[in-house]
């Protein structure tokens, strides 16, 4: 009997051994090195779709569409038109997070890309506004619209379940991998602009040559709308997601439960989101204007400095994984603070001091955007991350760069670049008080 029994035992810890192998093997199908893989060609995507409408805004739309204004108000309507898929960002991602429990991620994934590409593609078809009439500009208001909505619904958790899944002593490293996307995004966007500014006439550059990079623009969604479905639909990735808890929330639900951490988690990284149009649009618009150099010695510039920033988005993994994400976070707000004070004197200054300031601005940049995604987030009970991440990213574009071009330029322009400074300013003061809060919330929480 005894060994009868003995055997029934080995049966079932040989059993239980084998299930135990299967599920390691299924996760180690889903390496973080795969998953990082999917997040930087995700994000690059979307960001050169933002940067192609962003460069646009300063060289392209005051004259074609806006021909009866000033080029400085001109630029300020672009700017005020590029708003507005800020605005729009919570709007989509509250819309397709319920598309996603009604149906699947597969299916909100790909309706929002399909939106986010379409409209951006629509945008190379309008017209000039030879008439000075007002259709156009509402057309190009709603597809701006429209281009947020998408992304905002084209969250496919990925960097939470990148984070969640990459070694403990490795998260900063893991975290800074998402955020890549961002200067890759503007270098390609950059280089081709410069390329068409400089092979075309300005005629022909002002008449057709603009709208290939919103055609480029929808090729790239569709081969990043493909990369990322082959990740998140397949069943390994769908059962690690549902593993991590990794579901969408209702939106009231979320708020009700964790909206303390959604406020500060917005406010934490508001210095790195302030800081990025700063050093990307707003400065091919101050130049622009002030006349003080080529337009496409800026756009060089701005290419070296976005190959400067993904070092210091890699600097700032290691950086992070060996003092801790939020004093590096808290420690680059100081740097941008005294960049910030320094402003003025470079970007008012000569060539050399205004390259100055794209370089350094682009270093700090990657430094701090590196570690931006995550170092707050991490609060969110498990159940709530998903929700809590994307909106988290959603309120911290919104409040921090949503209306930075416009800020920055309309009080430049009245009051001087120390405006550029009091902007700057305001991101970092937020970002440390935040960092400051979530301390004493932490401190409190780990005392209970």
């Amino acid at each position: 009997m005894s060994s009868i029994s003995h055997a029934h035992h080995n049966a079932a810890e040989g059993a239980e051994n084998d299930v135990r192998r299967q599920h390691q093997t299924s996760h180690a199908a889903v390496a973080p090195g795969e998953i990082a893989v999917g997040v930087v060609i995700g994000r690059a995507s979307e960001y050169f779709d933002f940067f192609t409408y962003g460069i646009a805004s300063v060289l392209v739309f005051p004259s074609v569409f806006f021909p009866f204004l000033s080029q400085l108000d001109g630029i300020l309507l672009a700017f005020t038109i590029f708003s507005f898929a800020f605005i729009a960002r919570p709007i989509g991602t509250t819309l397709f997070m319920a598309i996603q429990r009604n149906w699947s991620r597969g299916t909100k994934l790909t309706a929002a890309l399909f939106l986010l590409g379409t409209s951006t593609v629509c945008i190379a078809f309008l017209p000039a506004n030879t008439s000075n009439g007002y259709t156009v500009i509402v057309i190009l208001s709603v597809l701006r619209f429209l281009q947020g909505i998408a992304l905002g619904g084209s969250w496919d958790g990925l960097p939470s379940l990148l984070s969640l899944n990459s070694p403990k002593n490795r998260r900063g490293w893991y975290a800074m991998l998402g955020q890549l996307g961002a200067p890759t995004g503007f270098l390609i966007a950059a280089s081709l602009f410069l390329f068409l500014n400089t092979q075309l006439s300005r005629e022909d550059f002002l008449g057709w040559g603009w709208r290939y990079p919103f055609f480029v623009a929808f090729a790239i969604n569709v081969v990043a709308l493909f990369a990322r479905l082959r990740l998140v639909v397949t069943e390994e990735y769908t059962q690690l997601l549902e593993e991590r808890e990794l579901e969408p929330i209702g939106i009231i639900e979320m708020i009700q439960a964790q909206g303390y951490n959604l406020f500060i988690g917005a406010f934490a990284a508001l210095a790195s989101y302030a800081l990025f149009h700063i050093v990307t649009i707003f400065p091919l618009s101050w130049i622009s204007l002030s006349r003080s150099q080529d337009i496409n010695d800026v756009l060089v510039v701005q290419i070296v400095g976005a190959f400067v920033a993904i070092l210091a988005t890699v600097a700032s993994g290691v950086i992070a994984d060996k003092v801790g994400r939020r004093n590096t976070l808290g420690t680059m707000a100081v740097l941008i603070g005294l960049f910030a004070i320094a402003s003025p004197w470079l970007l008012g200054g000569g060539k050399i001091a205004q390259d100055a300031f794209l370089i350094i601005g682009f270093a700090l940049l990657g430094l701090s955007y590196g570690q931006a995604a995550g170092t707050v987030t991490a609060n969110f009970a498990k159940r709530f991350r998903y929700t809590g991440a994307a909106l988290t990213s959603d309120f911290a574009w919104l409040i921090g760069a949503a209306f930075a071009p416009l800020v920055a330029l309309g009080l430049s322009a009245r009051f001087g670049l120390v405006a550029v400074s009091a902007y700057l300013l305001s991101g970092v003061a937020c970002t440390l008080l935040a960092l400051r809060i979530n301390k004493a919330f932490e401190t409190d929480r780990n005392k209970a």
